[in-house]
């Protein structure tokens, strides 16, 4: 007996054929009328240039200066390096290690995954390892959380105007840039589409 793959609808759990919509095309649950699939136009591409646009971005977010403050003459800048070190100094390991993993080790990793997956897509190089970065990929995009550092950034601020004088540093606007191309690159990378790429590379 021949086996039926199916896929079950995430929003009324009906159980449908598999469909394999092309580029531009919509597969809808015919029971709610829940989106299942919509292929994007240029997804490899697209992120393959995003990431590597965040690969460059990513160093100087980290290693630059976010805020500068002076206070009676004295001048003081932060990195968001400088500001995990403190964290650690000040014993606060569990907080230093949550902003370390959530700012700085999973928005690289994910940037690195997106890359190196989107450039075997786009070459159309199989590797065995395909398979695991995209479900890596796929995992860390609950954890890669840059905007909630943005907000505490912008709450630090906030607070700190009205008792100094606040210079905004490049690393700070470079932070910014990675945090818009990160959210570009969550938008672009259709998953749909880039498992059924894997999957042709691996029957290849």
């Amino acid at each position: 007996m021949k086996n039926i793959k199916l896929d079950a609808c995430p929003e009324c759990d009906l159980l449908l054929n598999q469909s394999s919509p092309e580029i531009g095309e919509k597969a809808l649950c015919p029971r709610c009328g829940y989106l299942l699939y919509r292929p994007r136009k240029q997804s490899v591409e697209r992120t393959l240039a995003l990431s590597i646009a965040g690969f460059i971005i990513i160093f100087p977010a980290n290693l630059l200066p976010l805020i500068g403050m002076k206070l009676l003459g004295n001048s003081h800048e932060g990195t968001l390096w400088s500001g995990v070190m403190g964290l650690f100094n000040e014993g606060m390991w569990a907080v230093a290690v949550l902003v370390l993993m959530s700012s700085i080790l999973f928005p690289l990793t994910n940037i690195i995954l997106s890359f190196l997956i989107s450039a075997h897509l786009y070459f159309n190089k199989p590797n065995k390892y395909l398979g695991s970065w995209m479900r890596w990929l796929q995992h860390l995009d609950e954890w890669a959380m840059l905007e909630v550092y943005t907000l505490g950034i912008i709450v630090a601020c906030v607070k700190l105007a009205a008792d100094a004088d606040l210079i905004l540093g490049f690393g700070l606007y470079a932070f910014v840039a990675l945090l818009v191309i990160t959210a570009m690159l969550a938008s672009s990378l259709d998953a749909y589409l880039f498992w059924k790429h894997i999957a042709r590379l691996h029957e290849a």
